[in-house]
């Protein structure tokens, strides 16, 4: 062979490169990574999930998952469904304490909701620091109503918000998402972490409270005052 025709080949052998299928776990460089097959390991595939799942300190999106496994996306949300569904008793086993639920845009180990009052009462008082009957309120009204402004929270509950509402901006509960067009006050709205400490995947699970508050037309105006809220 000629180097010429040498060179032939390699040109061959990059073009049959170029050509092959991107698979974008593989490509990612995942499995190179790993010095080990998660099937491979005890538990298998199911027992490395569940593995990653115990040390998060908040929900999983699947492809994050399926990137620390090297796993294809599809097959992790097939073994969520499954360990879901095998914490519940689903598989003939006992149902357990603790469950694998979506919240937000990820998935986390809880423990079950059917357990309550036992946790609560493991949980020593005051361990975390609960919110007030205020901050709840004006929760409430921010999560139905949002976006909204601090003027519209205010009117929705006949006292002053500013407080509260900063109380809840650091409790990460609550946060800015743009301002009001007419008079350029700040709108705010829940965040996932509110989704997150309810056990909502999203906000059309919320339970129906929203008819029984007044629909932000009939509180309009309160933002443009001399001393309006255009800021923290």
């Amino acid at each position: 062979m000629t180097e010429q025709d040498g060179a032939g080949v390699r040109q061959d052998e990059v073009r049959q490169d170029e050509d092959r299928p991107v698979d974008p776990v593989v490509d990612a460089g995942a499995p190179d990574e790993l010095a080990f097959d998660v099937d491979a390991l005890p538990g298998g595939a199911l027992g490395a999930l569940e593995a990653v799942l115990m040390v998060a300190d908040e929900p999983i999106p699947a492809v994050r998952l399926a990137t620390a496994l090297a796993l294809p996306t599809e097959r992790v949300e097939a073994l969520l469904d499954e360990l879901a569904a095998d914490y519940r008793g689903e598989h003939g086993g006992r149902p357990r304490g603790f469950e694998l639920r979506r919240a937000g845009e990820g998935w986390r180990i809880y423990s079950a909701s059917a357990y309550g009052d036992v946790v609560g009462r493991f949980v020593v008082d005051g361990q975390t620091a609960r919110l007030t009957q205020a901050a709840l309120e004006t929760l409430a009204v921010v999560a139905y109503r949002q976006p909204v402004t601090r003027g519209q929270v205010s009117a929705v509950r006949g006292v002053n918000v500013d407080g509260v509402m900063r109380t809840l901006s650091a409790r990460g509960l609550v946060a800015e998402v743009g301002t009001e067009p007419t008079s350029g006050a700040v709108l705010y709205g829940t965040t996932g972490y509110f989704l997150e400490r309810m056990g909502l995947s999203s906000l059309d699970e919320l339970p129906p409270l929203a008819p029984y508050l007044p629909d932000l037309e009939a509180v309009e105006g309160v933002d443009t005052t001399d001393g309006r809220e255009v800021g923290p």
